[in-house]
């Protein structure tokens, strides 16, 4: 037995290698004694006249006194009679020898009956003490008795009736006739005990599983008897099991994945997704210790020492006839059974959950989880959208509940309309602009301005910005309005076309300065592009070397695409028939020496200008 704890007893005796005289023969020995010592007393009075006594008469006196002595042992149970009592309670006991012993009160129980005469079972420790005393035992010899008892009670495999006297750690002590045995707490009962304390008192037959002779320990089963008890109980519901089966029996354990259930003698187990066809999150929701149910076998192995059983298994299945039930379009009732990324599950009774997807949640708002809408254990309303009893799956809408915004949109946002919107959101491609709660429109980047190169949307507007818009197109079906900023006015570059023809001589500021030429702002309001090649850099100079933001530079216009809306410059075009004072001038006042100067008219002669990323 792997578990036990030593239970420690009065201290053991040390055992006699010689068998103890049965009452018959310390009789007789105390009778030879009596008539050894008569005999003495007789010689004695024969010889009273005398002073004095030879040495073969000390001799014979000396050896009939030894010869009272000789059937006593120590470390042996002796019969005792009982000659008086001390003034504090201490019985005084002759067992026949030169003297007699003193045991202390406290090993007699208070109602024996202790009179002169009286025979009593002492144990002899040992025949004289440092003071010459003899030194007898009542309790020693009452153990060794029972000791003896218990013992044959091991060997011929007998029951015993013990008390549960207390707890300790591992089990509980019992007493045995006044003798404490150890019983483990896995050998109480079959089932776990889950109130020791209610075990303290409570009077058991057990059975002695193992004996320490050196310790004097004992260790007791009360489990053992049980289990042979229902061992044939055990045989006859094995025989009897049979899938589909209902049974009815005692929940004796519950644990995280499922609840064991006490069959009668056969332990099952109801795993916890055969609790109820609803949602379980922990079994004790359902179901308490020592509480009876009626179960279903469901399936067991070869052996049957592993037993399935279903509780939900004896309920009707909650999916039958659900599209009866919960009709497509019909509001339901249900509260909410958990929260996820992409929606919220709804419990619409036990074993039946419907799914609202976040992108049913809300007209208006932008959901990015469902926590913004819903909360666990929440009761709510929802409309059934689809429902697949095969995979067993309801969709469900919440939004649904409220009218739709985008109804009628056509009617009330027609196209080339004008609207003041807000920017509720900037991309790398555009700003959405709510036109009312629940609708918005895109700005693509492109329709944010006629004459500027807008590279992020954040160079024009901002976000919360109220932004005059026209309706550009609506697409119902994929709820999308393409809105346009720019084409709330008109369109410049008729006027451009007017003041930046081909060859026209103009001036720009330098806005920014890029790895293929330099962007200028012309006086209109309008970008225009000067590539590297036309800009009149002297040999070994770079762009950023000769020009700087905000420096205003002459060119001619020597490209204008009003379809794509692109104006080419040309710095070194605008010199070429130019006189070369002017140009050296110019060049003078940017900084460049005189001397290093080159005749820009070879760069400008070619009549196509590279294009630019930057327009």
């Amino acid at each position: 037995m792997s578990e036990e704890v030593m239970v420690t007893n009065p201290e053991p005796v040390a055992e006699s290698s010689t068998p103890n005289p049965s009452e018959s023969q310390v009789k007789k020995a105390q009778d030879a004694a009596v008539d050894s010592f008569q005999e003495v007393v007789i010689r004695l009075e024969d010889l009273e006249d005398e002073a004095e006594y030879s040495n073969a008469e000390t001799d014979v006196l000396m050896n009939l006194y030894n010869r009272t002595m000789n059937q006593i042992t120590e470390g042996e149970i002796v019969t005792g009679r009982v000659l008086s009592r001390t003034n504090n309670g201490d019985v005084i006991v002759d067992i026949g020898f030169k003297s007699e012993g003193i045991i202390p009160r406290d090993e007699f129980s208070p109602d024996e009956q202790l009179k002169p005469g009286t025979e009593i079972e002492v144990f002899l420790e040992t025949m004289e003490d440092r003071d010459g005393q003899l030194v007898l035992s009542r309790k020693r010899a009452d153990f060794i008795r029972v000791w003896e008892n218990l013992v044959n009670k091991f060997n011929n495999d007998e029951t015993i009736t013990g008390v549960i006297a207390r707890r300790i750690k591992g089990g509980m002590v019992v007493s045995l006739q006044g003798i404490d045995a150890f019983l483990p707490g896995s050998q109480i009962d079959v089932k776990p005990i889950r109130d020791f304390d209610s075990l303290i008192g409570r009077e058991k037959e057990f059975k002695i599983v193992k004996v320490n002779h050196a310790r004097k320990n004992i260790v007791v089963s009360s489990r053992v008897l049980v289990e042979k008890q229902m061992a044939g109980k055990r045989e006859r519901v094995l025989d009897g099991l049979e899938k589909g089966q209902k049974r009815v029996g005692t929940v004796k354990n519950i644990t995280d994945f499922g609840v064991f259930i006490d069959l009668g003698g056969v332990d099952g187990l109801l795993h916890i997704t055969d609790l109820s066809w609803g949602r379980v999150n922990h079994p004790s929701e359902l179901v308490k210790l020592d509480q009876e149910l009626e179960v279903m076998i469901l399936d067991y192995n070869e052996k049957k020492d592993r037993i399935s059983l279903g509780l939900k298994q004896l309920q009707p299945h909650p999916w039958e006839n659900v599209d009866k039930k919960y009709p497509v379009n019909s509001v339901i009732k249900g509260k909410v059974v958990s929260l996820t990324d992409y929606g919220a599950f709804i419990e619409l009774e036990k074993g039946i959950e419907g799914l609202i997807h976040i992108s049913e949640m809300s007209w208006s708002q932008h959901i990015k989880h469902p926590s913004q809408m819903l909360q666990v254990g929440e009761e709510i309303e929802a409309i059934v959208l689809n429902i697949e009893a095969v995979d067993k799956k309801i969709s469900l809408g919440l939004k649904q509940l409220e009218p739709d915004p985008w109804d009628g949109i056509e009617a009330r946002y027609p196209l080339d309309s004008i609207y003041e919107g807000t920017v509720r959101n900037l991309t790398q491609f555009g700003a959405f602009v709510e036109l009312e709660e629940g609708i918005d429109g895109l700005v693509h980047i492109s329709d944010l301005s006629w004459t500027k190169k807008v590279r992020h949307p954040s160079e024009i507007v901002k976000k919360g910005d109220k932004i005059r818009v026209m309706v550009l197109g609506i697409n119902r079906e994929e709820r999308r309005i393409a809105l346009g900023h720019k084409q709330v006015e008109d369109n410049p570059w008729d006027a451009f076309e007017a003041n930046y023809g081909m060859d026209t001589e103009t001036k720009g500021k330098v806005m920014r300065i890029t790895e293929k030429g330099v962007v200028v702002d012309l006086p209109l309001g309008v970008e225009a592009f000067i590539p590297n090649q036309h800009l009149g850099l002297p040999k070994g100079k770079k762009p950023g070397e000769v020009y700087q933001d905000g420096q205003e530079v002459p060119a001619k216009v020597i490209e204008f695409d009003k379809e794509n809306k692109k104006i080419i410059l040309s710095v070194s075009g605008y010199f070429k028939d130019k006189e070369r004072a002017e140009w050296e001038e110019y060049m003078a006042k940017q900084g460049v020496v005189k001397n290093t100067i080159e005749d820009a008219t070879s760069a400008s002669s070619a009549s196509g200008a590279e294009e630019s990323t930057e327009n």
